[in-house]
């Protein structure tokens, strides 16, 4: 199909938008495939919507491969099905919640598990009728806090979730590897360079979990990565824990005076100064943070104290994963006021035991090992307190950050750490949802079989983001031929009738052999035209120019930057992969 710039809508800009920080961001917007609505709503224009709707065919074409068939859900849906599997209220502030005129809760669905297992159970009955995988290209709402990035985190965004039923665990898995092999054709399709590595289920629920995640160093998820093969999500990482200890002979726990040393380093430096006839170091010290959390539907927050190597901080999204599905926030000053015996700089175990806080430590802190921490005293901390003899922690908990050179779990070599994008994610369910629905079939003995299930997310819109900031360059962006928005840029470069006439013709013989031609008619400078070009990001790139006149146009390869001189006459055999 042949489009002329001319009448094309477009506006391409010159200057990046003031709130735009990541390429993707700055490059959508200036070469006019999106424009912002309102912090993480955006509009997709002709160029983008393009791209996007290319992106869902090849989403679209490896789920069908895998047998499953598409359907369509509203994104407005009932309160009803998300109480009963908990997360109405679980999803707390991050979902849109709304009511009609006669009063009844309505949400913008973030994901629709609970649909999904409802019309199963609607419309099958038998273990004839299984399995069967289900899946839907569909507009998703959540309400971020801080949307940013343009479309790489939005609160409106389109989705590719898709559901397998099963009868037995084992039906469970194969459908489970059968989306992970088709993930991984989509985003080779899709030309990304991107890792599969371990991750929590979160308000999702279920057992196995794992992130595709496109390399960025832009993205905000954190993974490690070990020579062994190892491979997580930051959040999914567990720490090895050491043996415990004999806590028999060990020195007594004793309070010192420490002036001044609200912090870990002020604290080291003070006690290897001290003449207490040892040296100390960061990583024998207990640093107490105090957080404060909520559980989904509670109006009070509760107090919970977390322990972690004063060598180490603790990690928030970590942090908050653990403890998922509850709201998490720091202490601020009104809480400490509020709770007197909380001594900022100096807390310890002691005090929160006394007022019965909950104090939960990373796993490294295990019985027998001797710790330097607060008193709970202004200007004073404890020497020697052991874990198992003079505090005992309610629980461990995965919140301390996890370094470079951290050894892996799985004892596969240090860990190395990059960050990515999220772009698919695999769940295997299990029975949470088929519970809360009562979903089952009747097996051939006529007792009911409780129905398993998957969960399988694709960013549809998201890909598009993630392909732009894996595929740019300083001029602009570059797509990958499997979704770019045409497949010949044809730049009129010049004001003659001879090469109006000669791009004219050359844009019809490409349309007639089934290219997708953009061609730039407009009354604009080469300079501006080229420009444009590069910004836009068509691979393939035509220049009809003076050289017109001896036959031959100018084919430029966005990516490698080569440029070639072809013969007219063999240019719409080149181009279109037949010469």
């Amino acid at each position: 199909m042949l489009t002329r710039m001319s009448s094309l809508f477009l506006r391409t800009l010159r200057e990046d938008p003031a709130d735009a920080e990541v390429p993707s961001h700055k490059l959508l917007a200036r070469a006019g495939y999106v424009r912002r609505v309102a912090p993480g709503i955006y509009s997709w224009l002709p160029l983008g919507l393009r791209v996007l709707r290319a992106v869902e065919q090849v989403v679209r074409e490896e789920m069908d491969a895998i047998g499953a068939q598409e359907i369509h859900f509203p994104a407005l849906l009932p309160r009803e099905p998300y109480e009963a599997t908990g997360r109405w209220t679980e999803y707390g502030p991050n979902i849109f919640r709304l009511k009609d005129r006669k009063n009844a809760d309505y949400l913008l669905g973030p994901t629709h598990e609970e649909l999904f297992a409802l019309t199963v159970k609607g419309e099958y009955s038998s273990y004839k009728d299984y399995p069967v995988t289900l899946y839907q290209i569909q507009t998703k709402y959540r309400d971020e806090a801080r949307p940013r990035a343009g479309i790489l985190r939005g609160r409106e965004f389109v989705m590719k979730d898709s559901y397998s039923f099963d009868l037995t665990d084992e039906g469970l898995s194969e459908s489970y590897a059968k989306h992970r092999a088709a993930y991984q054709r989509i985003f080779d399709r899709l030309g990304l360079e991107y890792v599969i590595v371990s991750a929590t289920s979160g308000a999702m629920g279920g057992s196995a979990s794992e992130e595709f995640l496109a390399i960025a160093p832009t993205g905000e998820d954190t993974f490690v990565q070990s020579p062994g093969g190892y491979a997580a999500n930051v959040e999914a990482v567990t720490t090895t824990a050491p043996p415990a200890r004999d806590v028999d002979g060990l020195p007594a726990a004793q309070a010192h005076h420490t002036p001044n040393t609200p912090t870990i380093e002020t604290l080291v430096d003070f006690l290897n100064g001290a003449g207490l006839g040892r040296t100390f170091t960061a990583a024998e010290t207990l640093k107490n943070v105090l957080v404060k959390t909520k559980t989904p539907g509670a109006t009070e927050w509760t107090l919970l104290g977390v322990g972690v190597p004063g060598d180490r901080e603790v990690d928030m999204k970590r942090l908050e994963a653990a403890l998922s599905p509850a709201e998490v926030a720091l202490l601020d000053e009104a809480d400490f006021a509020r709770h007197p015996f909380l001594v900022k700089g100096y807390i310890g175990p002691g005090a929160l035991a006394a007022n019965g806080v909950r104090y939960v430590v990373d796993p490294r802190i295990v019985p027998g090992t001797a710790w330097v921490t607060g008193a709970d005293k202004a200007d004073h901390h404890v020497v020697d307190l052991v874990c198992g003899r003079d505090f005992t922690p309610d629980a461990t908990i995965e919140a301390a950050e996890v370094r470079e050179g951290d050894p892996a779990p799985d004892g596969s070599g240090p860990l190395s750490a990059a960050r990515g994008i999220e772009i698919g994610h695999v769940f295997q369910l299990g029975r949470k949802y088929a519970d809360a629905m009562q979903l089952d079939a009747l097996g051939p003995d006529s007792k009911p079989i409780r129905i398993t299930m998957g969960s399988y997310g694709v960013g549809v819109s998201r890909l598009v983001a993630v392909i732009a900031e894996q595929s740019h360059d300083e001029h602009g962006l570059v797509w990958p031929k499997e979704v770019t928005p045409f497949d010949v840029h044809l730049v009129i470069a010049g004001k003659s009738e001879e090469i109006v006439a000669g791009a004219e013709q050359l844009a019809a013989e490409l349309d007639a052999a089934g290219l997708q031609v953009l061609l730039d008619d407009r009354k604009a400078s080469p300079g501006v035209k080229f420009a444009d070009a590069e910004l836009i990001g068509v691979p393939t790139i035509v220049v009809a120019g003076r050289g017109l006149a001896s036959g031959t146009i100018e084919v430029k390869d966005r990516r490698s930057g080569e440029r070639t001189e072809v013969p007219l006459a063999d240019a719409v055999a080149q181009l279109s992969g037949r010469g």
